[in-house]
């Protein structure tokens, strides 16, 4: 791609001071159609040529000298058609800046809005309507394709290519002043006492009284949003309370209200929380101090899964006034762990988010193993994932299996976050994935018998559907890590294995990990695998015991319990 890109370049100007316009016009064409591509091919691209000052607005200057040479070569430097046609493309360019300082100005307004909102009525704030996309883009790369119409007309002369160089000012003109009623509309936004007042009123009327915290990196919004149909049908009324400008856009798809409120002393001094008694938090992060300086507000924490990893028994977790666990094995980590929190401030509330989970295999004519591995952790303490030196060769064994079975791949939405080969072993499995698919498809042919095997479609999941406990309906099988994941598909009743990634011996391994212990150990060298694969299940009563343990007990339901956790905070008891 960036050869096509940058080749045409050179052609353009040996074609210019031939001339040939003919030819300097078909590579113009491509050369502009290269660039519609290029970002397509994904960001890597533009940014290298970024970097190395091959910048979008140098190479559409570039293309535009050349066809200002192209005009010099063939009309003549000293004809008054070329002094304007090189006025007018200095001019596009002036356009084009007049149109970003518009789009930047309302950005920044509209960032600097003290709080925003989801699911609550602030139409009092007046908030005006976006500008489609190609106005409200800060780099006004739309208003740089506008030089085609002289570009191109070169091609024809300096009269066409000057006329065509009028039509895009006045096209960039109007575009650029199509802004104007958007940015004085949105003037009135900056006005923060008064959008602290219209957003306060709201939460006022809505009478919050629990409080989901959450504040993190796009990536993560997963640990807040798998708690939200739990608030959603608990008897209080919740609200949601986020740091980060945007991640409200990462939990869409619930009634709950939202308010984002990136400053800390606005956080701490917006008293239409004041009327709220229990602040739930999902995970560890430095902001949680923000909202730990309210003390009218009990807190307590949630985690954002029930696992055996460090992170569910976090010395943090001493900051909040309770902390919250699924079943027995929570409280259980916590004890022997000895990070300092007391035993009467936990409280096993069950897992509620796990309901719905079915125990029933797929109704398919072949077996489904779905492959989730974690992540690889903040730091080599953590470091539970096996896809780096495991997962490949996972995939290769499952797609290789005879008789043919069905894989669904569910990388952590953190993978490479620390460690990039963890990103290069999750392309490695897409790749093996597609391969295994596309030989299918070849192999098989458009008229296939009636009664023939049906074919096969193994699935790469790497957004937010299906969900994970949709994966769980779709699958015979589990492969996983040391996560909540092992934890939660527990549900199931359906078998699992677990990867030994730090090569522990059986009996330790298990005792560190409890949650292992109703499933199959995968050795590095992937021992086991073929027994959990072909071999008897014989660890079903054991799944259901440890499913007890993990969980608490089914009776009362898990919501039942959540909500009776919740309601023990405002009894006060």
């Amino acid at each position: 791609m960036i050869a096509a890109l940058l080749g045409c370049y050179p052609v353009l100007l040996v074609a210019a001071l031939w001339p040939a316009p003919v030819v300097f016009g078909l590579v113009a064409a491509a050369s502009y159609a290269v660039e519609c591509v290029a970002p397509r091919a994904g960001r890597p691209l533009p940014d290298l040529l970024a970097k190395v000052h091959l910048g979008i607005t140098l190479r559409f200057a570039a293309r535009e000298t050349m066809a200002l040479l192209l005009v010099a070569r063939t009309t003549g430097a000293d004809s008054p058609w070329f002094v304007a046609l090189a006025a007018g493309v200095l001019a596009i360019h002036g356009v084009r800046a007049l149109h970003t300082g518009l789009a930047l100005r309302l950005r920044q307004m509209l960032s600097r809005m003290p709080v925003t909102t989801r699911n609550l009525d602030v139409s009092a704030l007046r908030i005006p309507r976006m500008p489609p996309r190609p106005l409200r883009d800060g780099r006004s790369v739309p208003f740089l394709y506008l030089d085609a119409f002289p570009v191109l007309g070169a091609v024809l002369g300096a009269v066409p290519a000057t006329l065509g160089a009028g039509l895009a000012l006045v096209a960039g003109l109007t575009a650029a002043l199509a802004l104007i009623p958007y940015v004085r509309r949105a003037t009135p936004l900056t006005d923060r006492a008064r959008v602290l007042e219209v957003v306060g009123e709201q939460v006022e009327r809505y009478r919050p009284e629990v409080i989901l915290y959450f504040s993190g990196a796009t990536a993560a919004a997963y640990q807040a949003r798998m708690w939200l149909p739990t608030l959603e049908r608990m008897s209080r009324r919740a609200i949601v309370v986020l740091r980060e400008r945007g991640m409200a856009a990462h939990l869409e798809g619930t009634r709950l209200p939202m308010v984002c409120i990136p400053s800390s002393a606005d956080l701490m001094s917006f008293r239409a929380l004041a009327g709220a008694r229990l602040c739930l938090y999902v995970a560890n992060v430095g902001r949680n101090v923000h909202m730990l300086r309210i003390p009218t507000l009990r807190s307590a924490f949630l985690n954002h899964g029930d696992s055996d990893k460090e992170a569910s028994f976090n010395p943090f977790s001493r900051v909040y006034d309770e902390v919250w666990v699924a079943g027995p094995a929570g409280r259980d980590r916590y004890r022997r762990a000895k990070v300092g929190v007391r035993d009467e401030s936990i409280h096993e509330v069950g897992r509620p988010q796990l309901e719905g989970i079915s125990t029933e295999e797929p109704k398919t004519p072949y077996r489904t193993v779905l492959y989730a591995p974690t992540w690889e952790g903040w730091n080599d303490d953590l470091f539970h994932t096996s896809l780096i030196t495991m997962g490949p060769r996972i995939v290769r064994a499952l797609l290789d299996h005879r008789p043919p079975l069905r894989v669904i791949y569910k990388p952590h939405p953190l993978t490479g976050t620390r460690d990039k080969t963890a990103t290069r072993a999750h392309r490695k499995i897409v790749t093996m994935i597609e391969a295994a698919e596309l030989a299918k498809s070849k192999a098989r042919h458009p008229s296939r018998a009636a009664g023939a095997e049906p074919r096969i479609r193994h699935l790469v999941v790497t957004g937010q559907e299906p969900h994970l406990y949709d994966c769980f309906d779709q699958c015979d099988l589990l492969i996983s890590d040391i996560s909540s994941v092992v934890a939660d598909f527990l549900a199931s009743e359906k078998p699992y294995a677990v990867t030994n990634v730090a090569g522990l011996p059986e009996r330790a391994f298990h005792k560190r990990y409890p949650s292992t212990e109703a499933g199959v150990l995968l050795g590095a060298d992937l021992s086991g695998l073929a027994d959990f694969l072909d071999g008897e299940d014989t660890l079903a009563r054991a799944r259901i015991k440890l499913r007890s343990y993990l969980f608490g007990p089914e009776y009362p339901d898990a919501l039942t319990r959540f909500d009776a956790a919740v309601e023990r905070v405002f009894s006060g008891s």
